[in-house]
Order: C-alpha cells, then structure tokens, then sequence
C-alpha cells in the first residue's frame, strides 16, 4: 500500500482503523463458569420453565435492586409492555414517543390501541411534558413514556399531568436498569415500569424482559396474564398468554447481575475517554448523563450538527462504517415513518419537529465490555479527523456516490444489451 494511501480514510481507499466491526450493543457477559454452574444445576433439576428457583431468585434480585415489592419476569421486554397494559385496561389511545424503538408503539398497536406520538422537548430527547395535554382526548387511557439511553425523563411533571386527566402511567424503561431519578431508582414510579433484559441491554438474560410494581393487585394480575390465566394446577381465571421467562434466561440474568458492578465501570470508563475525546469538536455534542446519579452508562449518543460540522449524520456513519466501526442511527427515521404508522399518519411530522430534528442528529457510537478505552480513543481520533476535514469529505462522498451510480447504470446497460 502506497504511503498517500496509508494516510487515508478507508472508505477512499485507505486501510480500515479495525480489523473486524465494532458494533454497538456487544453482550455484557459475566462470569462464565457461574453460568454454566447454574445451568448444570437446572439441568440436573430438570425444571426448565414454569417459575423454577432461578426465575425465583431473579426476580427476587430485581426487586431488591430497584426498591419495589414486585417483579413478574417475562420472556421479553414487549411481551411484557403488552401484558401490563393490557392489565391496566389501556385501550383506543395512548401518548407515547415517536423517539424511541418501534416495540413500544408495536406493543399498543398490536392489541388494537393507537399510539399517539408526543414530540420530544425543544433540544432534548424525551417526552414533552408540555406537549402531553394538548394530545389528551377521551379516547385516551393512558401515558407510555420512555427513559431513553438511561437517562429519565421529567417524571414529576409527567406523573403531576397524567393526574390532572387520571390517566394511569407505565415506563418504558428498558434502558434504564440501574439508573435513578432523584436519588430514587428507576422501577418504581408510575402504576409499573418495564425492563428488558435483551442480549443488547446492560443487564441480559440472552432475551427477557420484567413488570416491576408496588401495586399487589397489578402484579397478581400481570402474573395471572403471563401464564394463561392459570391460578392453581388446572384453574384458568383470566384470559393469558405465555409470557414466562425460562430458567436459562433466568441463569444469564442473574450471572449478569454478579458482575453489574464491573460493567458500570467499565461502560462509565468507555463514557468518560468519549467525553475527554470529542470535546471541543466543533459541531459534535456528546449526550452526558448525570454522574450525581446512578446510571449503567450503557449508551454513548452523539449529535451532528452539520451546519458547523460540515458532514452529515449519515456522512459519518458512512466513513466510520468503512473504518469498521458500526454506529448506529438510533432510532431513524422514528416510529411515525414506519409501518403502519406512517400509513395511519401521514402528516405525523407536521406536529413532531424536535423530534425529526433529532432524528438527522443522533449517533450512537460502540461502547460496552467488549469495547477498550484504546479502541474508545481511535473512534475519537477518527471523529476528528472527518469534522476537521468537513467539506473536503463530504465533497468526495459526493463524488464517490457520482462515481458508483454511473458503474451501476453502466452495469444496468450492459445486462440489457446482452438480452
């Protein structure tokens, strides 16, 4: 390789930073032989599902962890948004984000209720408090807010709202295990909250999800649902599906509890060199959470402006795809243009322009255990050296893309004349 070549950014011909992906969202594991201890011992017991002592002990954990009287496991985050909403008797409408991943609108959608989105605050990411009334009708039955990236959202303000129309309230809180809000951990505000427990997630139970309530009556019936309605050997009393969590999800989640700690650190560490790295690129802002609360820092979300940077979001994901780093676009182009809501809504945008703005903006970027502080650095210096030459980039992705569509047309032409 030629020595210019050397110096150059992969997507124009350089070598690529990384030998293999780093991608967002790797699993956290932890400590494997605990892990097969316990699946040894499942084995041996020979109790594969149907609330065995691993789904016991795990929920038991979790609880304790985040401070409320009752968790009921799942098989997965969205089966579980749907089985407490439905508990709650959520119908026809419910306000929710279009900023947010397609499962929370799925998961009222597919039991028949609308999802109505509410736009994000004016330069943030969360649901607008403000926006929320203006959204209520008497067709709806409740609020599903999302504590994105693990960070919450004004939950004060949302509760005091949802009180005004006696609206009940369920968090979508699958990214905000082992967070807080005012010293008080994410799990027990509103009538529940969700966890998942994804093999993304800061906490996984290869997939599983969890309710987490004070409300006994809640829970009895979030448990009743997620078993068929069983009460008792034989005894159906309510309408259910299946929604339990088996023992080996249960092993992995609890081996994965072990070593929260570590992971905390490791992802905060990964956090803080970002912080230190980006700082001071003009046009590049990097999502800081609030180190003054407890918070799994699972998540490193920057956001691109382009009218400073010169490149566009999608400009540098382009040229960090090439250097085999694999960002994502979290969560383009937002519930409201994806089907069926973009059919239902075809104007939704009209009323969410934070939240299309944001959307252009967003990048989250590699982090996690499988993602050092050395490889945190080279993502950084690579980040620099695209804004620092912003226009020159973005005028040869410009011609590069010129390039490749003539190949493909020229492609196109030869196929025909062969025929």
């Amino acid at each position: 390789m030629s020595e210019e070549k050397k110096g150059q950014l992969a997507i124009f011909g350089g070598k690529p930073t990384f030998p293999k992906p780093l991608h967002v969202g790797v699993p956290n594991l932890g400590d494997r032989d605990r892990l097969f201890a316990r699946i040894e011992g499942m084995l041996n017991r020979k109790v594969l599902t149907n609330r065995g002592p691993l789904v016991v002990e795990f929920e038991e954990r979790i609880a304790d962890l985040v401070g409320v009287k009752h968790c009921i496991s799942m098989s997965n985050g969205t089966v579980a948004l749907e089985i407490v909403t439905r508990a709650l008797g959520f119908e026809h409408e419910v306000i929710t984000p279009s900023m947010t991943f397609v499962a929370t609108a799925h998961a009222l959608q597919w039991q028949r209720i609308t999802p109505i989105f509410c736009d994000v605050t004016p330069g943030g990411h969360h649901l607008d408090p403000a926006r929320i009334r203006a959204l209520v009708t008497p067709r709806t039955s409740g609020i599903l807010p999302v504590n994105l990236w693990g960070r919450p959202v004004n939950i004060d303000t949302i509760l005091s709202v949802a009180g005004q129309y006696d609206l009940p309230v369920v968090f979508d809180s699958a990214h905000a295990f082992g967070c807080s809000y005012k010293g008080k951990m994410i799990g027990g505000f509103g009538k529940a909250e969700v966890f998942s427990f994804h093999a993304t997630k800061f906490i996984n139970a290869f997939e599983g999800g969890a309710v987490v309530t004070d409300d006994a009556e809640l829970a009895e019936k979030v448990r009743l649902m997620q078993n068929f309605g069983f009460e008792g050997r034989g005894q159906v009393s309510h309408v259910g599906i299946n929604g339990k969590m088996t023992e080996v999800e249960a092993a992995m989640g609890l081996t994965s509890l072990e070593s929260m700690d570590y992971f905390i650190r490791h992802n905060k560490g990964n956090y803080l060199a970002y912080k230190e790295g980006l700082q001071g690129i003009p046009g590049v802002e990097l999502m800081e959470y609030d180190e003054d609360e407890y918070c799994n820092y699972q998540y490193i979300v920057i956001e691109i402006d382009e009218r400073i940077a010169s490149v566009a979001c999608s400009n540098l994901l382009e040229v960090l795809s090439a250097e085999n780093v694999d960002a994502r676009r979290y969560f383009n182009p937002g519930c409201h243009r994806m089907e069926p809501y973009r059919s239902y809504f075809p104007n939704a945008g009209m009323l969410l322009e934070n939240t299309e703005r944001l959307l252009d903006r967003v990048l989250t970027l590699p982090t996690g255990t499988a993602i050092s502080v050395d490889e945190v650095n080279k993502i950084t210096s690579l980040v620099t050296r695209v804004i620092e030459s912003g226009r020159a980039v973005r005028s040869r992705l410009r011609a590069r893309a010129g390039t490749l569509h003539n190949i493909a047309e020229e492609g196109v032409a030869k196929c025909a004349d062969f025929r």
